[in-house]
């Protein structure tokens, strides 16, 4: 339903030069997570979202009179899988072959001195060693990968099929017939250092990195049968729209049957973190939505306004219990 919704919105929407009729997939990526440990307390946590922008600026104490030094880490979004080249991902650098976020982080202000490990999967399977003995890239997103593909011999290839490391295309796009090797592993990617933490001290991280937003023409939201469908309601779960917002939709769609809007959404996982000892004493979210004509939701209780395109949510010895997905609609005219 969803595509047909979204081809109906744009033919009626879109009567000026249209958009392309595309939707890339956003990636859910998140905070540190600590090696567990019951010595260290999580003292505040501040964390800011956007479309452009995630930063979160953590506090950390160590509760016992002796240093203790664990391994922190900043795990990517996995990048890659069997339905990788059958649809668009957000990939806000796609030319780092490891760092596709711009990750960066600090401790008490000194940048961290992270280091980086990556391994190519097939399920559960480990074939970066197969990768790397035959000189191809760990990461799958990066040009020139199927030509490195394409140019091994043909029993290597054939080896790579079976290994269900690479899915063949065949096709004729005019110049005759074509067979060229697509990557199927997924590539796991893991930001990492060990952080000792002194006695009875406050320790300040922070880290910063641009999101893979996800994104669509058009949106299904407030579209016609949209109430009873299953894929709107599994939509209406997950970023708990309400009456109140599909209310903003019909008043933006201004007696038009399909909604002017495109969506943008952002994934963080907000529950991989609880390492430490307790819960978060305090923990401040801000979500900016980037316009005051765009609309916004998430799931969370407590959700104050605090500008014309900031949200805010206050929690005191809190353990997450979900991860948060965000839904961000732009009208049509401010879409770029």
């Amino acid at each position: 339903m969803k595509r047909s919704l979204l081809a109906a919105a744009l033919a009626t929407a879109l009567a000026a030069p249209a958009l392309a009729n595309d939707s890339t997939a956003e990636l859910a990526a998140g905070g540190l997570v600590l090696t567990r440990t019951e010595a260290i307390e999580m003292r505040s946590e501040d964390l800011f979202i956007s479309a452009e922008a995630v930063r979160v600026r953590y506090v950390f104490r160590n509760t016992t009179a002796a240093d203790v030094t664990v391994r922190v880490a900043f795990p990517m979004p996995d990048v890659g899988g069997p339905e990788f080249w059958f649809h668009d991902t957000a990939l806000p650098n796609r030319e780092a072959p490891a760092n596709i976020l711009g990750f960066s982080t600090t401790i008490d202000g000194a940048p961290a001195p992270a280091e980086v490990e990556q391994r190519a999967l097939v399920g559960s399977l480990d074939r970066t060693a197969w990768l790397t003995a035959h000189g191809v890239p760990l990461a799958p997103h990066l040009d020139g990968v199927i030509a490195r593909l394409d140019a091994l011999p043909r029993a290597v290839q054939d080896e790579a099929v079976a290994l269900g490391l690479v899915v063949p295309d065949e096709y004729d796009a005019g110049r005759g017939w074509e067979r060229h090797l697509n990557p199927a592993w997924t590539l796991k990617t893991t930001f990492h250092w060990r952080q000792t933490f002194p006695a009875g001290r406050d320790v300040v991280v922070t880290h910063a990195y641009t999101p893979a937003v996800g994104s669509s023409v058009g949106t299904m939201v407030g579209s016609p049968g949209y109430a009873a469908d299953a894929e709107g309601a599994a939509e209406r779960a997950r970023y708990c729209i309400d009456a109140a917002f599909l209310a903003a939709v019909e008043r933006g769609k201004g007696g038009a049957e399909y909604p002017p809007y495109t969506e943008q959404r952002i994934a963080y996982v907000l529950k991989t973190g609880g390492n430490w000892a307790g819960p978060i004493g305090h923990f401040r979210l801000v979500v900016d939505k980037g316009s005051p004509r765009n609309l916004v939701s998430f799931c969370a209780s407590g959700v104050r306004k605090t500008g014309p395109t900031t949200f805010e949510v206050r929690k005191t010895n809190w353990r997450p219990d979900r991860d948060l997905s965000i839904l961000i609609l732009r009208p049509l005219e401010a879409a770029p």
